[in-house]
């Protein structure tokens, strides 16, 4: 049964003002082209596409037993219609687990959550020297590893430190296997950062944290991708990283795209959560480990798109970030973006940048208050 719904529609050529017609996919799109919506113009956008979320709904991935589905429900309700489950850099059997539940969850999406799109394995192939908040179980990469946690779930990203001796062979691999290997939670150089993309590397992971930092005699891993990058992931949460750094970004690498790092306390009231094996500490708008140190976020998707408009991004370009540049990262054509022919993934908001609907596919996603 096809739905229709009228706004200010958001397609790859611009906005048209009229009506969008669907089932699981995008039927027809009918109306005026207009330069910009008008104040009280409903927001027909695409959905949103999260490449690196942990958790939120007080579930973590590497929980297994159902988790992601959990995760996928709360993201869901944001506005976020595919994501990357994203692990932890633990133990081999502790990936495992949670990989074979996010398998398990993308055979058959559940109803009312977000496609599962793969894995993103952030760690644990990264430097010891910058975890951030990753646990202490960082080793050198392999691909009979890779292969054996690959079978369980499709993994799309892996962020890895290629400095790290034997990983730009590694990066060659994973090319090979069409797994995008990601630069993050590195202390490489610029130049080994450059060598890293020369071997195939594809982006960047939460752009200025957990890298070693721009100077302008040693430019580091940031250099490297302000310089070279194509595709990096940026949070912006305004707490990881000031608006004018997102700013300096943008104008540097053509398709930046928005994730969320979100965790557990995500759509949770303050309090103690956890990030993998770690406990955390939602407070302030932010999750932080006992001394202090950020540990992923509590962003949502829908709240990252009016953060970017906040600090004066145009929605338009705003929806570029957050949908279409990342599903062009993963070389999913038919997400991302409103055209006949693509799927159904929707978000409608008001004026105000409020979300008033979420189609999944085509299934309308049912909004609890708690997430508005």
């Amino acid at each position: 049964m096809s739905t229709s719904l009228t706004g200010c529609i958001l397609t790859p050529d611009g906005w048209v003002r009229g009506t969008l017609s669907f089932d699981e996919r995008i039927a027809t799109i009918t109306g005026d082209n207009v330069a910009t919506p008008q104040p009280d113009d409903a927001l027909i956008l695409p959905g949103f596409i999260d490449l690196h979320v942990h958790g939120g709904g007080g579930a973590d991935v590497m929980d297994g037993h159902g988790a992601v589905e959990t995760v996928a429900r709360l993201h869901a309700r944001h506005g976020t219609t595919s994501l990357l489950a994203t692990t932890m850099t633990a133990p081999r059997d502790s990936i495992e687990q949670a990989l074979t539940d996010v398998g398990r969850a993308m055979r058959q999406r559940a109803p009312g959550t977000a496609r599962i799109l793969g894995v993103h394995l952030e760690g644990p192939f990264i430097n010891a020297s910058r975890l951030g908040a990753q646990p202490s179980e960082a080793r050198t990469g392999t691909i009979e590893e890779l292969s054996a946690l690959h079978a369980l779930a499709p993994i799309r990203v892996l962020t890895l430190a290629p400095e790290i001796s034997g990983h730009l062979d590694f990066i060659r691999q994973l090319k090979i296997a069409g797994i995008i290997a990601q630069i993050g939670h590195s202390n490489g150089s610029y130049e080994e950062g450059v060598a890293a993309l020369d071997a195939g590397a594809g982006g960047f992971t939460h752009l200025f944290n957990a890298m070693s930092e721009f100077h302008h005699r040693k430019p580091g891993m940031v250099g490297a991708a302000l310089a070279h990058a194509e595709f990096a992931e940026i949070i912006p949460d305004l707490l990881h990283v000031h608006p004018g750094a997102i700013r300096a970004a943008r104008r540097a690498i053509p398709k930046l795209y928005c994730v969320t790092d979100s965790t557990s306390g995500a759509g949770m009231p303050d309090g103690s959560y956890h990030l993998g094996s770690q406990c955390v500490t939602k407070c302030l708008g932010g999750v932080r480990l006992a001394d202090g140190t950020l540990a992923g976020s509590v962003l949502t998707m829908d709240q990252a798109f009016r953060n970017l408009v906040s600090i004066g991004i145009p929605a338009h370009e705003a929806a570029r970030h957050v949908s279409t540049h990342p599903a062009d990262y993963l070389g999913e054509t038919e997400r991302g973006r409103l055209l006949p022919g693509a799927y159904a993934d929707i978000v409608v908001m008001s004026p105000e940048l409020q979300i008033t609907q979420v189609f999944v596919e085509g299934e309308p996603i049912e909004r609890s208050p708690a997430s508005h």
